[in-house]
């Protein structure tokens, strides 16, 4: 086992490094972030205003605002010597050779024997920044490609040069992996490596249409987003975002860069963009650049004129109707047999990238599957060219290549010879040129310390109970998975009642041992299922809609005090019904970017599962006493996350909130969060489990802290930050929230407050507004503030 990075530091406080440095806060490493020093006065001016700006960004580049503390700052003048301790250096200042042979050179006289050096480049040949560095330095030295930004793009480039110490990769492998959530590629050290080199074909594969084939850039922007499996910021979009002066320079330096790629001449910029970036049009920090919002409206360029102009309408056949197919392998292949514009488009352009993707095999990779992955992690593709490949079917895709003379290097050659039909097999394999030019299928990577619980699905061996929405499945050791499948994985009623059976099972079953709750879906849970209860209020059928609360409470209560240990294994969004379920379950796994929160009052209602009574219950806890000015800070915090329906930023600010409780664990890889709540389910099983104690005396506040809650709601109406509607919910959270009737503080029973909560939550559903909400939300899936 390798020994995990406690200490690092970032050389430059650029974009990248200050990003990079905010990431490696956010793992819990002590962090060093260094500059140049200030030319006049304090000599760490430029580093601390690189800072400064860098905690403002949006989305926040920390997970929390204690996370920041974890970096202390400094310059090269004074500040080198500090990088004697620390672990990991990482190398992020200008993209400039000599400067960073200099600073190679300034750091192998300071820098522990152990310590490990990288370089974030992505301009420069790895192997030449270290190659004046002695043997053991060049051991130690990498290139650690990080994509922006680091916290929320998954791909981490590994790129060793011919002297970097196998175990070195490894361990730097292993770290991304576990404790920085990444997913690691191996790249070769080539201009752009791996993602960047193939994303960059795809996107001037679409600049040139725009400008040679006359597709219009909302016409680009629809056949390379969503449609194809890939962001919804598409080509154009995502030009815009990343910089027009950005995507200039890349490409430029790349064209020089590559003589001997037989498609170069695709890298050559549209003269369009010289001009554009000429005039200071960059895109979305300038206010335009392929794009340009006016007067409320969305214009874009015209790559003649470059006047912006209203979008016309879209000439892309029934691309409508293809959009509407549910699964993406049929999207891909109707779209790719469609026999109009969009599929000519499409057609002429997969060929491309996937014939070229294939040519860079083995220049910049060996596997096929570090190709797909560095276009899923980086790029957010959900299939990489060879899985598209794949599902358009190797054959066909071959033929039509040949048919439009796309050059097919000998490898894939040697694969139709040899009857392969798939770069991929059973799952588990990938087909793999070796060292000595063999081709043969090899095992999928797995890394040792993970299990693919997520997978765990598909194989019905593994099925003990389903339902159309819901199913148990068996991890194994005594551990059951329950897995929503409800669309959004909403806690509906096939859901509810599966929670139900599945209780039923844990608790009569000698052989289960523990329960997870949890899923492979990118969010763990939308909340209730609004259509449902919109249909049951609508009709009028409110004693159902009281059932439906009486169960769904006492499910939640019946997970909170089961004999035997429930975790909730969570991700992603966390919301309404699904957060009251996380603050029901005794022992908590959290992907380090799940966002939770109890946003019931943006659809006119209140939490009536049981999330009032925890949080009042978490209030009380966290105050210094029971006394009332102890509690009422905190209190009124509680208050106004709920009533502005606030959604935590991440797991760390989940606990700081009250969502997650402190003894919940944070796993920096999501995909890591199956088997690490396994792992503590059996754990708390193996120990002898016993279940919480009964809160059978919560402090609430009565009316005088009501009084205090409403007035604040009033504060909020009157500077604008909510409607007459909201002050109205508010007051209705306020009302249970401080116990009701009661006049004074008094302590009371959990079900006190459960009562409350549902005789409150009931008559909302037939107020005309909430419904409005309701219908809003289903319709647009934004909140309404009527």
């Amino acid at each position: 086992m390798f020994k995990p990075f406690q200490t690092a530091a970032v050389l430059g406080a650029g974009v990248m490094g200050t990003q990079i440095a905010a990431h490696l806060a956010n793992a819990g490493l002590t962090v060093h972030l260094l500059d140049l020093p200030a030319k006049t006065g304090n000599k760490n001016d430029l580093v601390e205003a690189a800072f400064k700006k860098a905690r403002k960004q949006s989305p926040p580049i920390f997970f929390t605002e204690k996370t920041a503390r974890r970096i202390i700052l400094g310059n090269f003048n004074d500040h080198f010597d500090r990088l004697a301790q620390v672990d990991w250096v990482i190398e992020a200042v200008v993209e400039n050779l000599n400067i960073k042979q200099q600073l190679m050179q300034r750091l192998e006289s300071v820098i522990r024997e152990d310590a490990i050096v990288s370089t974030n480049t992505s301009g420069l040949p790895i192997h030449a920044i270290a190659q004046r560095q002695s043997e053991s330095f060049r051991k130690r030295f990498l290139g650690t490609h990080f994509f922006n930004p680091p916290r929320y793009l998954k791909l981490l480039e590994a790129i060793p040069t011919a002297d970097t110490d196998p175990q070195v990769l490894k361990r730097m492998q292993w770290f991304g992996q576990v404790y920085l959530g990444k997913g690691v590629v191996f790249a070769k050290d080539t201009p752009n490596f791996i993602a960047n080199r193939i994303g960059m074909y795809a996107t001037m594969l679409g600049l040139k249409a725009w400008t040679e084939q006359g597709y219009s850039i909302e016409e680009i922007d629809t056949l390379t987003g969503t449609l194809v499996g890939r962001p919804k910021s598409a080509t154009f979009r995502t030009a815009d975002l990343v910089g027009l002066d950005t995507l200039l320079y890349v490409t430029e330096n790349l064209y020089p860069a590559i003589p001997n790629d037989e498609s170069r001449d695709v890298f050559r910029v549209p003269e369009v963009m010289r001009k554009l970036v000429s005039t200071g049009t960059l895109g979305a920090k300038t206010g335009q650049g392929f794009y340009k919002k006016q007067s409320g409206e969305i214009l874009s360029l015209n790559p003649v004129t470059l006047v912006y102009e209203s979008a016309k309408p879209l000439n892309l056949g029934n691309v409508e109707a293809l959009s509407k197919l549910p699964d993406l392998g049929d999207r891909l292949r109707a779209l790719y047999q469609d026999r109009d514009r969009a599929g000519a488009f499409f057609r002429q352009t997969m060929l491309k990238i996937l014939g070229y993707s294939a040519r860079r095999i083995p220049e910049i990779a060996d596997s096929p599957a570090d190709v797909d992955r560095a276009m899923r992690w980086g790029f957010g593709w959900e299939l990489g060219p060879f899985e598209i490949w794949d599902v358009l079917g190797f054959e066909t895709v071959l033929t039509d290549m040949r048919a439009v003379d796309i050059l097919i290097p000998e490898w894939i050659e040697i694969m139709h010879r040899n009857s392969a039909s798939s770069f991929y097999w059973n799952d588990q394999y990938v087909y793999e040129l070796g060292r000595s030019n063999e081709l043969h299928y090899i095992p999928l990577e797995i890394p040792a310390d993970e299990m693919k619980l997520e997978t765990v699905k598909a194989d019905p061996q593994r099925t003990l109970w389903h339902n159309p929405e819901a199913a148990l499945l068996d991890l194994g050791d005594g551990i059951v998975l329950y897995e929503f499948r409800s669309k959004g994985n909403t806690l509906s009623l096939k859901v509810v009642d599966g929670l139900d059976e599945v209780l039923k099972l844990l608790e009569t079953r000698d052989d289960f041992k523990g329960l997870v709750i949890g899923n492979d879906s990118p969010h763990f849970s939308g909340g209730a299922n609004l259509a449902e209860m919109g249909v049951l209020a609508q009709s009028g059928n409110f004693d159902a809609l009281d059932n439906l609360i009486v169960q769904f409470q006492t499910i939640l209560q019946r997970i909170r005090y089961a004999s035997k240990p429930i975790v909730a294994a969570i991700q992603g969004r966390v919301l309404g019904g699904g957060c009251e379920l996380v603050m029901a379950c005794p022992h908590v796994v959290a992907a380090a970017e799940t966002y939770i929160g109890l946003v019931e009052l943006g659809v006119g209602l209140i939490p009536g599962a049981g999330g009032i009574m925890r949080t009042v219950a978490r209030v009380t806890e966290r105050a210094a006493s029971e006394s009332p000015s102890h509690i009422q800070p905190f209190l009124r915090a509680a208050f106004e996350t709920i009533a502005m329906a606030k959604v935590s930023s991440s797991a760390a600010e989940a606990q700081e909130i009250g969502f997650l409780p402190l003894t919940a664990r944070i796993v920096m890889n999501g995909d890591r969060r199956l088997s690490v709540a396994k792992a503590e389910a059996l754990h708390l099983s193996q120990i002898g489990y016993t279940p919480p104690p009964e809160q059978n005396s919560i402090m609430v506040l009565g009316q005088p802290a009501r009084a205090a809650l409403e007035h604040a709601a009033y504060v909020f109406q009157q500077g604008g930050f909510a409607s007459e509607y909201d002050r109205y919910l508010a007051g209705r959270l306020a009302y249970v929230m401080t116990g009701g009737e009661l006049s004074a503080p008094a302590l009371v029973h959990e079900n006190y407050l459960l009562q409350l909560e549902r005789e409150t939550f009931l008559p909302l559903l037939s107020q005309p507004k909430t419904q409005e909400r309701i219908v809003h939300m289903l319709k647009t899936k934004k909140p309404l503030r009527n």
